[in-house]
């Protein structure tokens, strides 16, 4: 696809951080891997997209997201405690420029990444409402739950939207399989993405 058919696309990578690789509290597996590709992707065809964002959870007091006996669906172990380095972006992508980073999950849970806000206090769907951008590319961590909330609500405000899946990883394949075809229904275009 040329430049000028991308020119209103964003592509937003979800929450690669290092508390969700394979040294981390919450690892996914293939994480760094995914990374990596994301990374290459990123060398090779990131000039094509309007912008590049990126999401990370940034969490202070998420209320009942943090557990020590977590249940793995509605609670987790404490995780991307805002500030630390497992909540930084990975080495694997520290050299990307960012058009915007997005901060979610301070005080709650905040899957999504239309949940968090820029250094200025401007929400994702801002930032790309003042881009014009009216397509989204979602690629990242979890398929099950960051990238496919962020996906949904991105349909959700009218935007066209992608998810590559193999520049995703999920946290278990039952609900991965379960969230691919909820993004699916709700009008995501399921794509694979990169295989360099």
């Amino acid at each position: 696809m040329n430049d000028q058919a991308r020119s209103n696309e964003a592509i937003i990578v979800v929450d690669p951080q290092p508390d969700f690789f394979d040294d981390g509290p919450l690892p996914i597996q293939g994480a760094t891997k995914i990374s990596e590709k994301i990374a290459q992707y990123l060398r090779d065809r990131g000039d094509n997209f309007a912008m590049t964002i990126v999401t990370q959870d940034w969490h202070i007091s998420p209320d009942g997201h943090w557990s020590t006996n977590p249940n793995f669906v509605t609670s987790w172990p404490v995780h991307c405690a805002a500030g630390t380095s497992g909540a930084a972006i990975h080495s694997s992508l520290a050299n990307q420029r960012w058009d915007a980073v997005i901060r979610k999950g301070q005080d709650s849970a905040a899957y999504s990444g239309f949940e968090g806000v820029n250094e200025n206090g401007a929400s994702l769907a801002d930032v790309l409402s003042t881009a014009n951008v009216d397509s989204v590319t979602v690629v990242g961590f979890a398929t099950d739950y960051c990238v496919k909330l962020t996906a949904l609500d991105a349909r959700e405000l009218g935007l066209s939207v992608s998810v590559l899946l193999d520049l995703c990883a999920g946290v278990d394949a039952h609900t991965t399989r379960e969230a691919i075809s909820e993004m699916a229904e709700a009008g995501v275009s399921i794509k694979e993405g990169y295989d360099g």
